[in-house]
């Protein structure tokens, strides 16, 4: 019997329909507002005191608006920012006035942390003015720093790293930011005297936010007003070198043994022009990324890690392809009921995937022995291309791996790109995938409402593997800032589709999911908002259309003024096994639990919420409970962080899930505790230590970190591990090593 499907059909033509009646009429709060830069010719001090005469020459920026909690209305607290710029720098000054200034949070002093959760000031810029890219920049009271690109226009990735200035003092009528911004940090169009530029500001303690734009509650590159005046702007010779030198001594338990290494490694960054960016980077070392959170999986398909390291995030918005790294949302007051969009189901069938170059899939380092990365901008056009050489690990050939990666702007906000990728980082088979998506993007809907959508198309080539190599899907989502929103995605990815640059947890399925959200918004309340809907996953094995997985609930979420949060839902869902899935693995294969193929249905429900995470003590609680396939489930998740002052913090999580299954019983635990000693915002110590009973493993990661300034870092990090092999309690060292790194950035 054929199969047929009107759902998606009717919705794409909803969305079809919406777009189409969009008009040009905007919120006042949401006009289109330009501001002229004054040149200066006498840098200011970055001391955080906006003392220097040459401040009152700049054009004062001060009509904000509340965006949270009430978009457009006037703010509580008043804000006024002014602009300077010169060959070298654009500098940003804030006044950042409260009527309570004993009650400004300032909890966050490590360089960085995020400092969302504190009181922030923070500055987006749009350097090609193509309303799709930018660069985030933030800063508390203390002075703490915190920057990030954009990726599909609308999503933050704070894992990226540049050099800038900062400072900010707190005084009686509120506290004072200065940044200053290199050009030589920044990709821009020297042939235009035009950015795209918005200012944000966070008040904790109410959990408000206000800017001099938004839309529906939104700020980002595609949401900005526009800075005029920039002309002479300069970058050097556009270079900087960045030599490092590690030093690491290991040493073995089991068997017992000792190595030590002293290596030199070196980035070299060139600007050929103020758009366009190459890298060169020789025996790679990554010995100080931060060690990636230990998770448990519970399921069939694999986990997604994020990516940390520095070389692979520059200008990594570039190779970001259609709207897989996460469009969905849950019910947060303005997105939908949650579905099918976050984590690794939500990013099933990526074409590149940069953790999977320089890691095994054990996620144990591979070296890199040398690098060639060159992205940038030409005219409407997005560029990025690398190269890698990696070293032979195991049974793997040393081998070239390549990703490309073209994206040219079209109509107002949207994109349309190509990207092909060769090679496999964890065999010595060849692999090529080459694809192209179109991703959707209109803030300017009627009604204050935001459409964001995508279409792609894959294929790849691996030998041995013949037919049914093809991948494709869409998806697109409504957003308003009150009442409605939905989303609908749908994917089938071949039996033989292998992106191995990539990542696909599944393949030879088709799947949808989708959600539908109300969010209400009252006034006068003791909540905020209060929000959820219906979500539905659904996953179909291509060879005969069984079902793989499935999964239909609803949600609700409600949130304080403060921040406080409170989500429950129940679901339906549906596993369909067509082998022995071995969920529980033991030292003694004979005792391992194993599920049986079948069809299992079961019916699970959710409590979780916590405080806000600006207070003191944070506390967080997830519960859930239900069918497990043939058996039961109850899973516990309590944490907690403590920061009785800006130079301590304290995080504590523990997990347990408690398993009954007529196989075999078992309880999974994990627990992560962190401490983060911060003697100034330029030297701090943090402590990560992480503990299973699937592996009876301790992982200690003891991190020193001194940046005397930004660019110029000193590292000394211990790692050490230790097993209980027999399980009786008592646990020896397996290996432990100690690492001194220093790096210093030159810039010509």
């Amino acid at each position: 019997m054929q199969r047929t499907s009107t759902g998606p059909a009717i919705a794409a033509a909803c969305l079809i329909g919406v777009t189409a009646s969009a008009q040009t009429q905007v919120d006042p709060g949401a006009r289109e507002k330009t501001v002229r830069i004054v040149r200066t010719d006498a840098a200011p001090v970055i001391d955080g005191v906006l003392d220097e005469e040459i401040w009152s020459l700049a054009a004062p920026v001060d009509d904000f608006h509340q965006i949270n909690p009430n978009e457009y209305d006037e703010p509580t607290q008043r804000t006024v920012v002014v602009l300077l710029y010169d060959d070298t720098h654009l500098y940003v000054g804030a006044r950042l006035l409260d009527s309570q200034p004993g009650e400004i949070t300032a909890q966050i002093l490590r360089q960085g942390e995020r400092v969302d959760d504190d009181d922030y000031f923070g500055v987006i810029l749009d350097p090609f003015l193509d309303r799709r890219n930018g660069y985030l920049f933030q800063l508390n009271a203390n002075g703490v720093r915190a920057e990030a690109i954009y990726r599909n226009t609308t999503q933050t990735n704070f894992d990226w790293v540049g050099i800038w200035r900062a400072q900010a003092t707190m005084h009686e009528e509120g506290w004072t930011a200065e940044m200053a911004i290199p050009f030589k940090t920044l990709s821009f169009n020297p042939d235009s005297d035009s950015w795209g530029i918005n200012f944000t500001r966070g008040v904790a303690r109410t959990n408000e936010t206000s800017g001099w734009m938004s839309r529906t509650r939104q700020q980002n590159p595609s949401i900005a007003g526009t800075v005029v005046g920039l002309d002479g702007l300069e970058q050097g010779l556009g270079l900087d070198v960045v030599p490092s030198l590690s030093s690491r001594e290991s040493r073995f338990f089991v068997p017992a043994g000792s190595d030590s290494a002293t290596e030199p490694s070196l980035d070299v960054f060139y600007k050929f022009t103020p758009a366009l960016t190459g890298v060169l980077t020789l025996n790679t070392d990554f010995s100080a990324t931060e060690v990636d959170d230990r998770q448990v999986n519970l399921t069939r398909f694999s986990l997604l890690f994020p990516e940390k390291r520095d070389f692979f995030l520059q200008d990594a918005d570039i190779f970001e392809f259609a709207r897989l790294a996460g469009m969905g949302g849950g019910p947060d007051g303005g997105g939908g009921g949650g579905g099918g969009g976050g984590g690794a189901a939500g990013q099933n069938g990526r074409p590149f995937f940069s953790r999977t170059i320089g890691l095994s899939e054990s996620r144990q380092p591979v070296d890199i022995e040398a690098g060639a990365k060159l992205t940038g901008r030409l005219g409407r056009w997005n560029l990025g291309v690398i190269d890698i050489r990696q070293a032979a690990f195991e049974d793997v050939e040393a081998t070239n791996l390549f990703v490309g990666r073209a994206v040219a702007n079209i109509l107002e906000e949207s994109n349309l790109g190509v990207i092909v990728t060769d090679g496999d980082p964890h065999s010595n088979l060849d692999n090529t995938v080459v694809g192209a998506d179109f991703r959707y993007l209109n803030t300017r809907l009627p009604g204050r409402r935001t459409a964001e959508g995508d279409a792609w198309y894959q294929q790849s080539s691996t030998p041995g593997l013949d037919g049914d190599d093809t991948a494709f899907g869409a998806g697109f989502r409504i957003r308003s800032i009150d009442k409605f929103s939905g989303e609908l995605r749908y994917s089938q990815l071949g039996e033989h589709f292998n992106p191995a640059l990539g990542f696909a947890n599944r393949v030879g399925i088709r799947q949808y999911s989708g959600n539908i959200g109300y969010s209400h918004r009252p006034r006068g309340t003791f909540y905020r908002a209060l929000a959820g809907g219906p979500q539905f996953q659904r996953s179909e094995r291509l060879s005969d259309g069984s079902l793989q997985s499935e999964s239909v609930g609803f949600r609700i979420a409600m949130f304080s003024h403060a921040g406080d949060r409170v989500f429950t839902g129940c679901s339906r869902d549906t596993e369909g096994l067509i082998r022995p899935f071995t969920i529980r693995r033991a030292r003694d294969p004979a005792d391992n639990v194993v599920i049986s193929p079948g069809l299992y249905t079961f019916n699970v429900c959710s409590l979780n919420g916590g405080t806000a995470d600006q207070r003191k003590v944070a506390g967080r609680m997830s519960y859930e409970s239900g069918d497990f396939y043939n058996g039961r489930k109850v899973s516990l998740q309590p944490g907690i962080t403590w920061r009785p002052s800006s130079h301590f913090a304290l995080d504590l999580q523990y997990q347990v899930d408690d398993i009954e299954l007529p196989q075999g019983s078992f309880v999974s635990r994990l627990t992560r505790l962190r401490t983060d000693v911060v003697f100034s915002s330029t030297l701090s110590w943090v402590n990560l230590v992480q503990w299973d009973n699937d592996t009876y493993e301790f992982g200690i990661n003891s991190r020193l970190h001194w940046i005397p300034q930004a660019g110029r870092e000193v590292y000394l990090v211990l790692n050490h591990n230790l097993q209980d092999y027999d399980e009786d309690g008592t646990y020896r060292s397996m290996n432990a090593d100690l690492t001194a790194k220093l790096n210093y950035t030159i810039r010509f």
